[in-house]
């Protein structure tokens, strides 16, 4: 397949599809595809084939294009978000997990889960610029708005890796629970919040210090402690609520950020774990890996209002708005 600066200039002579109020973009790690749909309606506009085992989705800071993680194809995929096609490939490294944009576009920094590193890649070039090492298995990754700085957890030695971009070293390794999986940042960049997947917990790290001030515990009824494997996790953009996916006990929770009170659990499908937000944060999209289907949520009530069959083992959900 060609490469992505080679082929940008032939992509725009594609026919554009005609605007519409946006789109939903589902990775299905079982089918090898990602499938679109139309956010508003939910009508169903095409699936799109990729790589083995597709998983985290990332636009591109201008949209333009859609980056699908494929860990079994060892590769993320480029999709034009105006055709909806596979138009060029990035060989960040073997099995790569979840990944992050550099601020100005440039740069892509991917966990790759089998050989223990963070790699980052030039966009335009296609070639690799630096490999960081960090412990077994990571997954999590998340990039300050500054760009200075990279965070990465491990889920085998149950660290947070603090990574520091333009030195390409970690600085610092911070013990957190059981299993770290997937982070957020609160808005002032003061605390960031790690969901701890074999913990049933979130860890909460201060950024100055590095040092873990807090603790959320999940105690949805019904579930042994085992089955409450908390691993998405987002914030609305004033900071004051968290959703966290619950997987294997089947709920999301929603948190009070200000005083780390778990406000509520909500039942969605099957072993959520993509979560994502509509920019107006009026409505929720959670996958379900184990129903095969994603839930529609209603923000201001906290009520699923509708269910919808994206394929087998969905993984995440992109909005396109």
């Amino acid at each position: 397949m060609k490469p992505i600066h080679l082929i940008a200039a032939a992509s725009l002579l594609a026919a554009a599809v005609p605007a519409s109020a946006g789109k939903l973009y589902i990775s299905s790690e079982k089918d090898n595809i990602v499938t679109v749909l139309e956010s508003g309606s939910l009508k169903p506009l095409g699936k799109i084939r990729t790589g083995d085992k597709p998983r985290d989705l990332v636009f591109s800071p201008d949209a333009k294009r859609l980056y699908v993680a494929c860990g079994e194809g060892s590769r993320i995929d480029v999709i034009d978000t105006a055709t909806d096609k596979v138009v060029g490939k990035l060989n960040v490294g073997e099995d790569p997990e979840r990944f992050v944009f550099s601020p100005d576009g440039k740069t892509v920094w991917a966990t790759l889960e089998e050989d223990g590193i963070v790699s980052a890649t030039d966009v335009a070039s296609g070639k690799r610029v630096a490999e960081v090492p960090v412990g077994d298995e990571p997954e999590g990754i998340l990039m300050t708005p500054d760009g200075k700085t990279i965070y990465a957890t491990s889920e085998v030695a149950n660290l947070v890796h603090v990574i520091d971009v333009a030195s390409r070293k970690v600085t610092a390794n911070i013990n957190v629970g059981n299993r770290p999986r997937r982070f957020a940042l609160t808005p002032d960049g003061s605390a960031l919040w790690v969901s701890n997947e074999l913990s049933g917990t979130l860890s909460i790290i201060d950024t100055k210090t590095h040092a873990v001030t807090g603790e959320v515990k999940f105690q949805p009824k019904g579930f042994r402690a085992e089955d409450i494997t908390p691993v998405g996790i987002l914030m609305t953009r004033d900071g004051s609520t968290a959703y966290v996916t619950m997987g294997s006990a089947n709920h999301i929770a929603k948190v009070d950020v200000k005083t780390r009170e778990v406000k509520g659990y909500l039942l969605t499908g099957g072993r959520p774990w993509g979560i994502a937000l509509t920019r107006d944060e009026k409505t929720l999209y959670v996958t379900n890996g184990q129903s095969d289907d994603m839930a529609v949520i209603d923000v201001a009530s906290f009520k699923v209002v509708k269910a919808v069959p994206v394929g087998r083992v969905p993984y995440t959900v992109g909005i396109l708005e």
